[in-house]
């Protein structure tokens, strides 16, 4: 009976420090001068994500908050996403990291971008959420290898958060109005 009680106030010890981990770096998330640590943020691209707002440019950000994010064909950039300011973005547990601490998560997510800085961009196939989802599969997050472009577009739709309302209407608003003008010529044409 006493190893099942130690065993609970073991496993409640372990979540207080990764709710305290996840505090803290809630605590460091600054909108003004975009500093995101661990965490991954998004920014809509012109055109194609006012067709499809749930697709858009991705970065991963070190455990100080700078960004990277493989912006174009052998270049990551580094605090200067290739379409803009994050509109929404999506805290990591550093906790969750197999190796853990602060000092995997950096490290990974400087070998995926050194390794990207060698790669050829493809929108289709090898592009920022690629370079993410690399990060995530070195340091091996919730220990697992599979992170791959399109789970993480999905799970950034679901868990990301916007960095204030005028976040949302940059992800949103181009959409909505496009579907509302769509859906105006066609009323107007069946109703003649």
């Amino acid at each position: 009976m006493k190893f099942i009680v130690l065993q609970l106030v073991m496993a409640d010890a372990g979540e207080i420090d990764a709710m305290k981990n996840y505090h803290i770096a809630f605590e460091k998330i600054d909108h003004n001068t975009c500093r995101y640590p661990y965490c991954i943020v998004w920014t809509p691209i012109p055109v194609l994500s006012w067709l499809l707002p749930f697709i858009g440019h991705m970065g991963i950000c070190t455990s100080s908050g700078v960004i990277r994010d493989f912006a174009g064909p052998f270049f990551v950039s580094e605090d200067n996403m290739a379409f803009g300011r994050p509109t929404k973005y999506w805290m990591l547990d550093v906790s969750k990291v197999y190796a853990g601490g602060s000092n995997a998560w950096d490290t990974a997510v400087h070998d995926a971008s050194e390794e990207y800085k060698h790669r050829m961009h493809n929108l289709c196939c090898d592009n920022c959420h690629s370079h993410v989802a690399m990060a995530l599969n070195l340091m091996r997050y919730e220990n697992k290898t599979s992170w791959n472009m399109v789970n993480l577009c999905l799970l950034l739709l679901v868990h990301g958060k916007h960095v204030s309302c005028g976040g949302f209407l940059k992800t949103w608003l181009p959409f909505l109005m496009l579907t509302g003008v769509i859906l105006t010529v066609a009323l107007c044409l069946n109703l003649r």
